[in-house]
């Protein structure tokens, strides 16, 4: 077992995954898992530079490297799933194309912020993103469902955000409740969802010409993704 995780860990970070985690799933209902009891968490980091140019509004470097990343951690995905079946384990990659695929009106089945939680990687913000130690908010996610026996690590079920409410008072739409996260806790109780996204499209429609729900304020204020920022 403790072989097979580092193995399939080890794939991961040598084809650009910047963090990689294990969790079980068993707790979650079986059909939002696809019957599967394990989840492996991956995310890969966006470029500082790109993250230091949006203080005021989105990019266009910031929105392809969006994009870049989702298709790399489509790769990732692809590629570990495909690792673990040639151990001859079942095993799903969580890619666009399946989430798209099984989505429900509320949003994905099994959101990849859950999965990296179980998995250790990190916590729910106060903006409804996944705050990692390592690099904040600035990162990107995958995840892969499957039947191996792999080593998993204890979940975060609590927030670590304390009584910080950077993201909540810098948000452009106001949208940020400021309500601490614990496992189960819904979206709509930490972000105005709606707000969210009309205030991301209108900001990146004026600042590169396209229409698209990102904004990415919350991600570079983050204490969290300011001190990887400051990093030599």
């Amino acid at each position: 077992m403790s072989d097979l995780t580092g193995f399939i860990t080890d794939e991961l970070w040598l084809h650009g995954a910047d963090l990689v985690g294990v969790g079980s799933l068993a707790e979650l209902p079986a059909d939002v898992r696809a019957g599967l009891p394990i989840g492996i968490a991956i995310a890969v980091k966006f470029p500082k530079e790109v993250i230091r140019g949006i203080p005021d509004l989105p990019t266009r470097a910031y929105y392809d490297h969006y994009l870049h990343l989702d298709e790399k951690l489509d790769m990732l995905a692809s590629l570990g799933a495909e690792c673990l079946r040639s151990f001859g384990h079942r095993a799903i990659p969580l890619t666009r194309a399946y989430v798209a695929a099984h989505a429900t009106p509320e949003g994905s089945l099994l959101p990849h912020k859950t999965v990296a939680t179980r998995a250790r990687l990190g916590w729910i913000g106060k903006s409804a993103l996944l705050v990692t130690t390592p690099f904040g908010s600035m990162v990107r996610l995958t995840s892969i469902l499957t039947d191996a026996p792999l080593r998993t690590a204890k979940p975060i079920s609590e927030s670590r955000c304390g009584d910080c409410q950077i993201c909540r008072d810098a948000c452009p739409a106001k949208a940020i409740v400021g309500n601490p996260w614990a496992a189960c806790t819904a979206r709509e109780e930490l972000v105005d969802v709606a707000a969210c996204q009309e205030t991301a499209q209108e900001r990146s429609n004026r600042a590169f010409g396209i229409p698209t729900s990102i904004c990415g304020k919350c991600i570079e204020i983050c204490p969290y993704t300011s001190r990887y920022l400051d990093k030599h």
